[in-house]
């Protein structure tokens, strides 16, 4: 506004030259407010400059004052540089801060620059004693879950939080770039698409609320899956996609099942083959990964050094080859062979457990391998019946990685109207999915898709046993503190 009112003046009046300059002057020492990741990379030198953080670590010394603030953006704080005068006793380790200084250059190399700072102003204060977290204290992942509301505050947990943005970002650029429609399915439904009946009821709740009515008219529940939704999808659009929560009610305290987790599930028409939806669980996986190892590098190395060791060599070694392919058959001769001793049978027609899954990945040189055809009586409903005898297998396959296990499942759709009829009145279903039939009697074709779970590409990554500890706020049995 001054600008322009200046510009309206006779350049050539004492009076106007004289508010030229002192805009000017104004200008040049607004300190510009920029986060810590904007300055860690040096870009404004010389400038005046604010952040706005939290103390990652406080040294007070004759000379001079050293802070460490960071403000998330970036694993690597920046280093503040004041004098003794503003030492003040409320700026401790967790405090948050508000410092506007001239950014220089750093003398030290692990440090690119450095904020000479000429006011520190405390925003929030922090006492360090009560603090569950310690200053220069490396804390395991076990004892961060036990403060939910406060792990975001440690390095490992801000690295997670980044990667999981990253990854989310890179898998739906990966859709975008294949020509795929996301579809936001409702998380809110009146189907069980896993037919496993792990489901969430969702009923109002308050004095108005008629107990022996149903809100929806029919029985409601959180979603265990968005594929049936896809599906309709599927009817006009040849590839669509989505990604989103998921909820089971599974009563089970495994590392490797929530209550609450987010699933990246894709559907795509005019498909006959399963390589059609293994090449896209592998190009994205692909993608996705080497998207997170360019993007989010520090934040990585942070985890595959100090948390994970020695994982970083089991992700490039995933990346370097193609992923092998073995039938289920095959994978239950390679378990009778094996001289391992199983807690679960191995016999043709059991569901492969966590431990023979992870087997089958050490057999196959410890990277991910699919595994399809399973017996047809162990697929839902929708699953296309291969027709083989006497094996009888479905057209269904499952992506296992390292550390993880099963990481996607998925199958060619059972398009043919005759047979998945049979399918749902065998089940009792006919009624339930009498809409799923309209699809196959309208322009049906051919189609598959799959499933990831989000939480387990991160462990499979970053190499965490724990999947409580690769999202934000856990949920599962008998834990939902906030």
């Amino acid at each position: 506004m001054f600008l322009a009112a200046a510009k309206t003046l006779s350049v050539t009046s004492t009076t106007s030259r004289e508010i030229l300059l002192s805009i000017r002057h104004y200008c040049k020492k607004t300190p510009t407010k920029l986060r810590v990741s904007e300055v860690v990379s040096g870009a404004d030198l010389g400038a005046k400059t604010t952040v706005q953080g939290w103390v990652r670590s406080v040294r007070p010394q004759k000379a001079n004052l050293f802070l460490h603030v960071n403000d998330g953006s970036s694993l690597q704080p920046l280093q503040i540089v004041a004098s003794p005068e503003l030492n003040n006793p409320l700026v401790t380790f967790g405090s948050a801060v508000e410092v506007t200084g001239i950014l220089k250059k750093s003398l030290h190399q692990k440090q690119p620059v450095e904020l000479e700072a000429d006011q520190v102003h405390v925003i929030g204060e922090c006492n360090p004693v009560d603090f569950p977290f310690k200053i220069k204290e490396r804390h395991s992942l076990e004892y961060l879950r036990q403060f939910p509301h406060l792990r975001c505050r440690t390095n490992a947990f801000s690295s997670l939080l980044r990667i999981r943005s990253e990854a989310t970002s890179a898998i739906h650029s990966y859709f975008k770039e294949n020509g795929f429609i996301q579809i936001h399915t409702p998380i809110i439904t009146s189907n069980d698409c896993e037919g496993a009946g792990e489901l969430f009821q969702v009923e109002p709740s308050g004095p108005e609320y008629n107990e022996d009515e149903h809100f929806f008219s029919v029985p409601a529940f959180l979603t265990v899956s968005g594929q049936l939704h896809l599906e309709v999808m599927s009817g006009a659009f040849s590839k669509v996609y989505t990604f989103g929560p998921t909820f089971r009610a599974e009563n089970s305290q495994s590392r490797r099942h929530l209550a609450e987790f987010y699933m990246v599930e894709a559907e795509v028409s005019f498909t006959q083959s399963l390589e059609d939806l293994t090449k896209v669980m592998e190009d994205m996986f692909r993608s996705a990964t080497e998207h997170v190892l360019a993007h989010c590098a520090e934040d990585v190395d942070l985890f595959h050094k100090h948390v994970t060791p020695g994982h970083r060599d089991v992700v490039e070694s995933m990346l370097k080859k193609r992923f092998p392919a073995i039938t289920y058959s095959e994978a239950i001769d390679i378990l009778n062979r094996s001289s391992e001793e199983f807690a679960f049978p191995t016999d043709w027609g059991c569901d492969l457990q966590t431990e023979h899954e992870k087997y089958l990945v050490k057999h196959c040189g410890n990277i991910p391998v699919f595994v399809t055809d399973y017996p047809y009586n162990l697929k839902p409903f929708y699953a296309r019946d291969n027709q083989d005898h006497p094996e009888h297998t479905a057209a269904a396959v499952d992506l296992l990685v390292p550390g993880v296990g099963e990481l996607c499942g998925g199958s060619l759709r059972e398009e043919r109207l005759d047979l998945l009829r049979a399918r749902l009145e065998e089940a009792g279903l006919e009624d339930t999915y009498s809409w799923y039939l309209d699809l196959r009697r309208f322009g049906s074709v051919p189609h598959g898709g799959f499933g990831l779970g989000f939480e387990r590409y991160l462990q499979c990554v970053l190499g965490v046993d724990n999947i409580k500890d690769v999202i934000p706020f856990p949920r599962f049995s008998h834990s939902c503190p906030l």
